[in-house]
């Protein structure tokens, strides 16, 4: 559920990283820098650069590299990530479905291609192969479990592993920067970059730094450079800034005949527990309590709870954002969720390591845009490639990766003396070479695996919306067991009329039809305050830098006027970071707790 809130509040880079800023600075003794034709920032000219560096970024860039090898033409590749690290905004701890991985690392030329050896190798990080696998139908106090043959085939984990997902992304980012992928962690793509006309991508640039929160330039001031590609792959996440902008100045939906994107919130929790509690490779879904009391509730939402080696529980809880009541603190559900016998057994006598949330794209095949456009296009979640159903998305963007790869060295290395015409050999892109619009990729995508998961369990969210956690349940079972993606139907109003514009605040009923609720308070072991879980987080921002969160000025009144007055403030609920209250009935934007 975005609340009203959720509409007007735009995001902003949120780290910056001053020792990766004097690599761009100092990247003139590798890789010239020029003045750019369109204002003084410098430019840097690649083939291809990559915006993001999370599994879907990080397999484009190796996959990249790696045909680069095979095949004797090579591309210069630099991939932009806004963490001050490769794995800083990843969060840790998934089930991961190893069958794109394991594709990437089929074409590695030095290795035997057992990623999982490297990532203990280098990260000493165990991927933990699921060795036990239940889903629960949690009732306040108790619990029955669903049996395995009942399930959807998509929601078994056999050969699936337990991994801290973080952990591979460093590995791939490792992999990466051995390939020659120019990787600069710390810097946020601030700009979109469009050639002269507004009808291509020519690049992005990175934000500007040293700015105090008044807005001026402190003497630490460095200006954004300009990042040119041939192609820019934007693989930035879940509503990432720059992604949503080419998608709405493309009209990237409109195109597709897509819904709108809806989304979840994942709030997780690592906890590291004694040995005797420890069960190697267990995995556990729920559903019901806290979320769903009856079978007719229509929150959408569920918990997962995974065993680790050596001695981790990696936890949490994700709720779609299209739920009704705005007196819903998804913070406060996960720390009840964790007091229910069915997770408490598992936490006791453990030790919270780390907290995190992250926003997820829920719309699935309803809501892909077209993938591409001129100069570039959308990979991972960017492009919206997470199987809400499976509640797995990484395999989707790993795939999503490698094609985009494949589509882009083809378009890049077509024709005769293509070697001659690459940023590499020529140090600078042709000014009279077009922006082409790799439209293979998206053909590419179409006929691959992941389009038929996600058609398969197409239907399933909107079940839920409809029918509440019963007729969805049922429906999911029919569309997974028996119809298997063929039915000729589809849930959602098609795009143009009112339900596919529906964006998940237009969920969020007034406050007077629901009463507040009361959650019980932290008990400092098994439950905890925002505050202290914050600290947690590893999140940091200098004090004196401006904020990354805006209300639209078209829209200021908004929070005061409506969202306060008619919702009872739900922004003060649903942010896992505390980042919005009132005073004096005026919104505070507290932007360093995100």
């Amino acid at each position: 559920m975005f609340s009203i809130l959720r509409t007007v509040v735009t995001k902003r880079p949120l780290h910056h990283n001053h020792a990766a800023a004097s690599r761009i600075s100092s990247s003139s003794l590798f890789r010239s820098l020029s003045s750019s034709s369109s204002s003084s920032r410098e430019s840097m000219p690649y083939d291809v650069v990559i915006i993001g560096g999370g599994p879907a970024g990080l397999a484009s860039a190796i996959r990249l590299k790696q045909l680069s090898s095979s095949h004797n033409i090579d591309l210069s590749v630099c991939l932009l990530e806004k963490g001050n690290e490769i794995g800083a905004h990843v969060l840790s701890g998934n089930v991961f479905d190893p069958i794109a991985m394991d594709e990437l690392m089929q074409y590695e030329e030095d290795n035997d291609g057992d990623w999982k050896a490297g990532l203990l190798n280098s990260q000493d990080s165990i991927a933990t192969a699921v060795t036990d696998d239940k889903f629960l139908i949690l009732t306040e106090n108790g619990q029955f479990t669903i049996p395995n043959a009942l399930l959807p085939s998509q929601l078994h984990n056999d050969g699936n592993y337990i991994i801290s997902l973080s952990k591979l992304t460093r590995y791939l980012g490792m992999l990466a920067e051995e390939k020659g992928v120019e990787i600069y962690a710390g810097f946020a793509a601030d700009q979109v970059l469009y050639t002269k006309d507004g009808t291509a991508v020519r690049g992005v640039a990175t934000k500007d730094v040293g700015i105090s929160k008044e807005g001026r330039e402190k003497d630490t001031y460095e200006q954004g450079v300009e990042l040119l590609a041939r192609q820019t792959l934007f693989a930035e996440g879940a509503r990432g800034s720059c992604s949503e902008q080419i998608i709405h100045k493309f009209h990237l939906r409109e195109e597709n005949g897509a819904s709108v994107q809806h989304y979840g919130l994942g709030i997780k929790e690592v906890w590291e527990i004694p040995e005797d509690k420890f069960q190697k490779g267990y995995v556990q879904h729920t559903l019901g309590y806290p979320l769903q009391s009856s079978i007719f509730d229509k929150v959408y939402g569920g918990s997962f709870l995974y065993h680790q080696e050596p001695n981790l529980v990696l936890c949490g809880l994700v709720i779609g954002l299209d739920y009704e009541n705005p007196y819903i603190n998804p913070y406060q559900e996960f720390q009840r969720w964790k007091t229910h016998p069915a997770t408490k057994s598992h936490l006791e006598g453990g030790t919270c390591i780390q907290y995190g949330a992250r926003v997820l794209n829920e719309g699935g095949y309803h809501s892909l845009p077209k993938l591409t456009f001129p100069g570039g296009m959308l990979l991972g979640c960017s492009a919206g490639f997470l199987n809400a159903v499976k509640i797995k998305g990484s395999h989707c963007a790993i795939k999503s990766g490698i094609v985009a790869a494949e589509a882009v060295y083809d378009a890049l290395t077509a024709g005769e003396d293509a070697g001659e015409k690459t940023v590499s050999t020529l140090g600078e892109i042709s000014p009279e070479e077009e922006y082409a619009e790799v439209t293979d990729y998206a053909h590419r995508m179409e006929k691959s695996w992941v389009f038929d998961e996600l058609k398969e369990v197409r239907n399933c969210h909107e079940a839920f919306s409809k029918w509440g956690v019963g007729g969805g349940l049922v429906y999911t079972g029919l569309a997974a067991h028996i119809l298997k993606g063929r039915e000729p139907w589809t849930l959602p109003v098609p795009v143009g009329e009112e339900g596919g514009l529906h964006t998940d605040s237009k969920a969020t009923k007034p406050a007077n039809e629901f009463k507040p609720i009361e959650y019980p308070p932290s008990d400092g072991k098994l439950t905890f305050d925002l505050l202290t879980n914050l600290q947690r987080s590893g999140t940091y921002h200098e004090d004196d830098q401006p904020s990354h969160l805006k209300i639209k000025p078209d829209v200021a009144s908004v929070p005061e006027t409506i969202s306060l007055q008619l919702y009872a403030a739900p922004e003060t609920r649903f942010c896992p970071a505390g980042v919005y209250e009132y005073v004096d009935e005026k919104l505070v934007i507290n932007a360093q707790n995100w």
